[in-house]
């Protein structure tokens, strides 16, 4: 490659921008050119975060977009769509990172986000990029859909055994616990320290927006209709995400049957991380990994999986910068291949 491709950063005064900023200053044929974010359109960008350099942030609509390659598109719901559908003419790719291009059926964005899709051509070429799942796709793909983190951290954690066939894809529980960088950098009263510290609750029970994508992906991979169960928790933790899941087994197939099967189907992912032991958010901090251990129940038939991913990096930036390597044809691991931090 002759030169690097210029990237613009749309929302990047966000905790997911922030990260994807992290992680393409790191990336060996990327060059940051451009960043927006509406509320501190003007200030530096080290007046948001100190940690950063000097580089101004605009309003997209002052972007000129003609010395652009491509964006990550970190932006709400929403204005994720209208942005995208003004600027996608103009640069190579888009890779969103919000919930606009994830359900591939209109009538269920809007029945799950509560306003209709404005956009349903660029809806119908959009690529969901749960990379593991869909290299084939994400050659030469020029709008991506990043998955949500906990339909990434949960996904990951069923799919190579629904692919298989060894569990039922009916009757799944999924129990699953993020950080609290998870619900965005907006000044919220349930998220301050006195409010998160020291506690932690369930939210958005039997009706969480992730719920319906990680059905979507069940039923294209095992050809059924499914519904999981499934229930999010906030603890007070800045980053990180565990999945617990809980499925049944096809007749005759054992624990150490899956354990064979995932060992199997994951070996040549260089992001994926079998373990004997239990696995811990800890183990993948700040690094784009995912943690799966696979466990046999104490009730007949039954298996637990759990699943850990940081939730900015392999369940949001770390995915982008992974999925848009794929779609030029580069190595995956390009700017991906720092080891988690610890402690």
């Amino acid at each position: 490659m002759s030169a690097k491709h210029n990237v613009a950063i749309l929302g990047a005064s966000g905790y997911t921008g922030a990260e994807t900023i992290r992680l393409v200053h790191g990336h060996p044929n990327l060059k940051l050119k451009a960043l927006s974010g509406h509320s501190r359109a003007g200030q530096k960008l080290s007046d948001t975060y100190p940690n950063f350099g000097d580089m101004q942030i605009q309003k997209w609509e002052d972007i000129d977009f003609t010395n652009i390659d491509m964006v990550f598109a970190c932006l709400p719901h929403g204005a994720s769509q209208e942005t995208i559908a003004a600027i996608k003419d103009d640069v190579d790719c888009v890779v969103d990172l919000s919930a606009d291009f994830r359900l591939a059926d209109p009538a269920l964005y809007e029945e799950t986000y509560g306003r209709p899709h404005a956009y349903t051509d660029l809806l119908e070429t959009a690529i969901y990029g749960l990379t593991e799942f869909s290299r084939d796709k994400l050659k030469g793909a020029d709008l991506i859909a990043c998955p949500g983190c906990y339909p990434t951290c949960s996904l990951l954690s069923l799919l190579p055994g629904i692919e298989a066939g060894l569990f039922n894809p009916n009757n799944i529980i999924i129990d699953a616990k993020s950080g609290v960088t998870g619900a965005g950098r907006k000044a919220k009263e349930g998220l301050i320290y006195s409010e998160v510290a020291d506690g932690a609750h369930a939210y958005g029970v039997g009706s969480h927006r992730h719920a319906p994508e990680i059905d979507q992906m069940l039923k294209r991979v095992s050809g059924q209709e499914t519904r999981v169960s499934f229930t999010p928790h906030l603890i007070p933790m800045n980053r990180g995400m565990i999945t617990t899941s809980y499925v049944r087994l096809a007749d005759s197939v054992s624990a150490e049957d899956v354990r064979k099967a995932y060992a199997a189907r994951y070996k040549d992912e260089p992001f994926i991380r079998l373990s004997e032991g239990v696995p811990q958010t800890r183990h993948v901090r700040a690094s784009n990994l995912f943690g799966l251990g696979v466990f046999e129940d104490r009730v007949p038939g039954q298996l637990i999986l759990v699943g850990v991913i940081d939730n900015l990096v392999k369940g949001s930036a770390g995915q982008a910068v992974q999925n848009y390597n794929v779609a030029q044809g580069w190595d995956e691991t390009l700017g991906l291949e720092a080891l988690p931090v610890f402690p």
